[in-house]
């Protein structure tokens, strides 16, 4: 084991938290858990201690991890009643890894640090397959003798772990990160419509493409999602969605034009139109096959059914 046990706290055990939280106790780490929900039963069943709030997570813990879907939520739990801000006593460090926005991240880490502790944003990239298998990518922000501290932890889950800069810097990264990914969907849904369209199979052209410069994690993994039909997600377009919605305001406050990224935005929309908030973000090849009237999968001319 990279580092000797610790006292992790674990706020979050969604489809992403499950999984690192369950690398975090096979690492020999004392784990204590939070979830507003059921806590899932891979890890009711562990020795993970539960407990009933926030704020008891980060009394038992040296370090909190929370790993949660937007930042009204990362707010609620770090600041709310029976948060984890009234759990902390100076020393302690809290690590956020959900996906939020990084102007309030800046604030957080400012409140967390007049309490005497420490923070750490390290928002990740590649989903539950990366969650699964602990090879995600972590990006982050915050000191340099902090983030050395906690990259022993880090490595737990993650494989390609870089401190971008300050507070703020990680979760910047992390929409940058959802800008280049969002963008690479729709081209791998356009090159594999294409294909369905002029009737050659879109497996095979995919097969093709993966040995050339084309070939990409997203086309790799995603495009094969979309040759299956398979929208199980994976990523859910909603969450998707709400960092796209981030990077949009983003560009608005410093004056940049992101057409690409609206563009993939508006395609999200037209998902969740039909249904789709829940399905994987492979899904957004749906709205780009309604309005072509062909899916891959499907020869040309086949109907395209409803949603």
């Amino acid at each position: 084991m990279s580092s000797p046990p610790l006292k992790i706290g674990f706020i979050g055990l969604g489809v992403m938290g499950r999984p690192m939280a369950g690398h975090l106790l096979s690492a020999g780490h004392a784990l204590y858990v939070f979830a507003r929900g059921k806590v899932p039963a891979e890890i009711a069943d562990s020795r993970a201690t539960q407990c009933t709030h926030a704020r008891g997570v980060a009394e038992r813990a040296d370090i909190v991890i929370t790993m949660l879907p937007d930042t009204p939520d990362v707010a609620s739990v770090m600041f709310g009643p029976d948060g984890v801000a009234e759990g902390l006593t100076p020393g302690k460090v809290v690590v956020d890894m959900s996906s939020i926005s990084p102007v309030d991240t800046q604030a957080f880490a400012r409140r967390i640090e007049a309490l005497g502790c420490d923070y750490l944003d390290a928002p990740v990239s590649g989903g539950e397959v990366g969650a699964r298998r602990a090879t995600l990518s972590i990006m982050c922000g915050g000191k340099p003798e902090v983030f050395e501290r906690l990259k022993p932890v880090l490595q737990a889950m993650g494989q390609n772990i870089t401190r971008v800069g300050g507070s703020g810097d990680g979760q910047t990264c992390k929409v940058a990160n959802q800008i280049v990914v969002a963008l690479t969907i729709q081209a791998v849904a356009e090159g594999l419509l294409f294909a369905a369209r002029a009737g050659a199979d879109p497996a095979k052209v995919r097969e093709a493409l993966l040995g050339g410069l084309a070939t990409s994690r997203v086309l790799e993994v995603l495009g094969d999602r979309m040759v299956q039909r398979n929208v199980e997600p994976g990523f859910r377009i909603a969450l998707h969605q709400k960092d796209l919605n981030l990077a949009l305001g983003a560009a608005r406050s410093l004056g940049l034009a992101l057409p690409g990224t609206a563009t993939a935005q508006q395609l999200f929309s037209a998902c969740v139109a039909q249904g789709g908030a829940a399905w994987d973000h492979s899904g957004l090849v749906r709205a780009l096959e309604r309005l072509s009237g062909v899916e891959i999968g499907r020869t040309a001319g086949d109907p395209v059914p409803s949603a």
